[in-house]
């Protein structure tokens, strides 16, 4: 019987290169801590929405955070990040921080998820923006949620334009909640406008609004 040809040795199989895993949020964050700004900037497109906000979070620490970065996440599809980066609009430095940043927090107080509007609200009162003043001023009237409210009321006092004092002065009809932050946000005005409105919250049928002028006047003596 013939002998049977040997065949040939098979090729040794070339291994397959793995997809790298995507980044974890404690990674991110340890990366922050570590200096590691590569890992960080690898990370920022990735899928899961608490990475992009934990990459915020780590350039912030890193000082590498630039307004660019902070629009991005203004414009994100999970109100997470969009979350993340007005609260970081309030500290970012740089070129636009001043004008095109103003403009997109603005913008934000008409997001649909009422905590965006929330931190967009505080945002603006950080940053003393006057630009604020009038979207703050019709999101403390006609939002639907009294947490939007109350924290466009906030933003308004914190700048202390008299422009805002009507829009401020008109929440004395609203929730307690909002009462409430009406009182502190006059601390920042004067006149007999301003006057009239504590000694009606001096006698309000909530008693945390009654607190809130007693606080008040304890920090403020002239009151």
């Amino acid at each position: 019987m013939a002998d049977l040809p040997i065949s040939a040795t098979p090729p040794a199989s070339v291994p397959r290169k793995r997809a790298p895993k995507p980044r974890t949020r404690v990674q991110i964050i340890a990366a922050g801590f570590e200096g590691n700004l590569e890992l960080v900037e690898n990370a920022s497109e990735s899928p899961d929405p608490m990475v992009r906000v934990a990459v915020l979070s780590a350039r912030q620490r890193l000082g590498a955070l630039n307004v660019n970065h902070v629009l991005n996440a203004l414009h994100d599809l999970d109100p997470r990040v969009r979350k993340r980066g007005l609260e970081l609009a309030s500290v970012v430095t740089g070129r636009g921080s001043k004008t095109l940043l103003i403009a997109a927090v603005c913008t934000c107080l008409n997001d649909p998820d009422p905590l965006v509007v929330d931190a967009a609200c505080w945002a603006l009162g950080e940053r003393r923006a006057r630009a604020g003043v009038a979207p703050l001023i019709i999101c403390s009237k006609d939002h639907e949620d009294p947490r939007c409210r109350e924290a466009a009321v906030a933003a308004l006092g914190a700048i202390g334009d008299p422009i805002g004092l009507p829009a401020i002065l008109a929440r004395l009809q609203d929730k307690p909640a909002v009462r409430r932050r009406v009182v502190v946000a006059l601390a920042s005005f004067e006149g007999s406008e301003v006057d009239a409105a504590l000694d009606r919250c001096r006698v309000d049928h909530d008693w945390q609004v009654r607190q809130a002028v007693e606080m008040l006047e304890r920090s403020s003596p002239l009151l």
